[in-house]
């Protein structure tokens, strides 16, 4: 059996390291306990007092982002305009290697101010192409902001840098990030509309093409089923079907003038509610 060296076994060995190395991202970054993040050794820079980046509780889980935990970036007004925060070359986020299918990078920001949010990837030489920056486009709620980092496509990275508020500022700011490198948010549909019904209190079939006929108003109705009784509850009119009407007549002959009562009844399938009206019906000449 052909033996081989310890200098070439060393060398498949280191090849295989670096080629699984190159694609051991460490993302999406959640800060979740049984996540990426709230662990790793983030060094906030260039911040006045540098106070440490933290993992705190959402402060707003109503919105986009239900995530238990979120890091907090304290933007000191004596700080630089692009402090910010940077993972440590290889040991958080891990040695990645840009491609088609990782080369948009998402991050929620929840934000006091509009300002630029940048994001850098360095190489573990420290070189880099320099930081990608968009602006946030609401306050004091969670917004996703996309980067697009096509053009590193082929470059191999082991750290990240994140700049919060890109921006001189003219007092303090809490900026909070969460799921970077994470999904794509897809809002939910909405929520469907519910059935809804009015009953007209007056029609007057008399042929003028104004008012001639009775039918309950419904929307977001799945079914229907509505009575019509005279002063007496003689039952002169009933149906389920959501486009009946009824005509003023009674077994063919034209009912008389006066106060009639009205029963319905409508829902929705998708909603599961249900609507139930009475009410007094003037049949005029």
């Amino acid at each position: 059996m052909r033996k081989i060296s310890a200098k070439r076994q060393f060398i498949v060995t280191m090849c295989s390291v670096l080629s699984l190395t190159a694609g051991a991202q460490n993302a999406p970054v959640d800060f979740e306990p049984a996540g990426y993040g709230a662990n790793w050794s983030w060094r906030v820079f260039e911040n006045d007092d540098n106070p440490p980046f933290t993992v705190v509780q959402n402060p707003d889980v109503t919105g986009i982002n239900p995530s238990p935990n979120v890091a907090l970036f304290e933007a000191r007004v004596g700080g630089a305009p692009f402090a910010g925060v940077e993972t440590t070359h290889g040991i958080d986020i891990g040695t990645w290697t840009i491609t088609n299918a990782n080369s948009i990078i998402r991050i929620m920001v929840h934000k006091e101010v509009i300002s630029d949010v940048g994001i850098k990837l360095v190489r573990f030489d420290n070189w880099s192409l320099g930081e990608i920056k968009i602006a946030n486009t609401v306050i004091n709620e969670w917004e996703q902001i996309e980067f697009d980092f096509s053009a590193h496509i082929g470059n191999t990275y082991d750290q990240i840098v994140i700049f919060p508020d890109f921006n001189g500022r003219s007092s303090n700011s809490a900026i909070y990030v969460d799921n970077i490198y994470g999904a794509q948010y897809i809002a939910p549909p909405p929520a469907p509309d519910s059935a809804s019904m009015v009953l007209p209190n007056f029609f007057s079939p008399n042929g003028d093409n104004i008012n001639d006929v009775f039918q309950p108003r419904m929307l977001n109705a799945d079914w229907a089923s509505w009575s019509v009784f005279n002063r007496w509850g003689t039952l002169v009119f009933s149906t389920d079907q959501l486009d009946e009407f009824w005509n003023g007549r009674v077994e063919g002959n034209k009912a008389a003038p006066g106060v009639y009562f009205v029963v319905a009844r409508c829902g929705s399938n998708e909603t599961g509610n249900v609507v139930e009206l009475k009410g007094a019906l003037h049949l005029l000449d």
